[in-house]
């Protein structure tokens, strides 16, 4: 058996509010192997977004390890972090989070230019092509519907040919037209790029499509749940 692409072993969330430190994450332990489509859902507050961003470093786990391709995300500080990500991971966020300022192209080009790619801005039209928007480059986010947005947050992930994808609720703020047409090019980037696949997702048609699904309850793993349970 191949060693997995991402392992959390006793992995802990606890943060600190206003109302004192709060428990979000309760020893998981859970393994991707390479090339796994992964569904995380659950009911609101149940902690799969938090997972999402203990798996991404984006939040430090407070208790156990987490390993993603045989690094130690747990040892390292948010500079080290932040160059893993760049070089390993493409992120998907509910909200897109693109940079108002920057046409499409450019906001696309930005994190291969950051990883020093001399062609970054061919290798953004690509991207922008293969998710259907060749006739939106020049265009600011402002200009955007919500579903052509995403699809360019979804160019920016996918640029850098990342091994691990995670993407947290990416049809959350779509209709469900938009949303249908990111679920088949999420699994196409997937298809096309050879990346693991992690998502967090309320769309019961979403999780279908994974290899496998993961239910979480107050912050636990309640159970794996295999295509044909779910």
């Amino acid at each position: 058996m191949t060693d997995p692409v991402l392992s959390i072993a006793n992995a802990a969330l606890s943060l600190d509010g206003n109302a004192g430190r709060v428990d979000i994450l309760h020893d998981l332990s859970l393994d991707v192997a390479a090339g796994e489509t992964l569904g995380l859902v659950g009911p609101s507050g149940s902690g799969k977004s938090s997972l999402l961003m203990v798996m991404g470093g984006l939040e430090q786990a407070t208790a156990g390890r987490v390993t993603a391709l045989g690094q130690d995300l747990t040892a390292m500080n948010e500079d080290q972090l932040a160059r893993f990500r760049r070089d390993n991971m493409g992120v998907v966020f509910q909200s897109f989070h693109l940079i108002p300022t920057m046409t499409a192209l450019e906001n696309v080009a930005t994190p291969l230019e950051l990883a020093g790619a001399r062609d970054a801005f061919d290798r953004a039209a690509a991207e922008l092509r293969a998710v259907g928007l060749e006739s939106r480059m020049d265009h600011y986010p402002s200009q955007m519907s919500g579903g052509e947005q995403q699809r360019v947050a979804l160019a920016r992930a996918s640029a850098p040919r990342p091994k691990l994808l995670l993407a947290d609720e990416p049809t959350g703020n779509l209709d469900e037209t938009n949303g249908q047409a990111i679920i088949d090019l999420l699994f196409d980037l997937r298809d096309r790029h050879g990346a693991t696949l992690i998502m967090v997702t309320h769309s019961t048609e979403l999780a279908a499509r994974c290899d496998r699904i993961i239910r979480l309850r107050d912050g636990r793993i309640e159970g794996p749940l295999s295509k044909a349970a779910e």
